[in-house]
């Protein structure tokens, strides 16, 4: 099984995007039972008292437009304790990842990586800055099905 956990800042925008695209792909092609995929920040500033924020409505609204259900999920922030549990840490840019090795440590077995490293390379567009959720989404979409190809799925 690949477990993959999804990093942006805030858990609110582009990981839970990431985590629930990469989800319905894996359903549509049958090999859901392969994969344990989830998302999470790098900071707290979408998580109060223990709780986490809800998906960005605008984010929400993008997925719902191509199919994909979010609901129950909340910003959860990632821990030292993740880096064991998971395959594949996947950031969505370079400032996700610097944070990312900050709060996990030593990348001993190369689990950090650009999701967009697995397609054309970059940073996936920042729709809080942007308003570009679409752009967002066609950037995930393409560093999903890079890394599926990589770890032997194609389409």
């Amino acid at each position: 099984m690949f477990k993959v956990m999804f990093i942006c800042h805030g858990n609110i925008c582009r990981s839970p995007m990431a985590e629930f695209i990469l989800k319905k792909m894996v359903c549509e092609r049958g090999i859901e039972k392969d994969f344990y995929i989830a998302s999470s920040a790098t900071s707290r500033e979408e998580i109060r008292d223990g709780r986490g924020n809800p998906v960005y409505p605008p984010a929400k609204r993008e997925l719902a437009a191509h199919g994909i259900s979010c609901e129950g999920k909340r910003a959860v922030q990632l821990t030292r304790e993740d880096y064991e549990k998971y395959d594949y840490l996947l950031c969505m840019d370079g400032n996700n990842l610097r944070n990312a090795k900050r709060i996990v440590g030593q990348d001993r077995e190369n689990k950090l990586r650009l999701l967009l490293s697995y397609a054309d390379g970059g940073d996936i567009a920042d729709p809080w800055y942007c308003g570009n959720f679409d752009r967002t989404y066609e950037d995930i979409v393409r560093g999903c099905e890079g890394f599926l190809r990589y770890l032997g799925y194609e389409k």
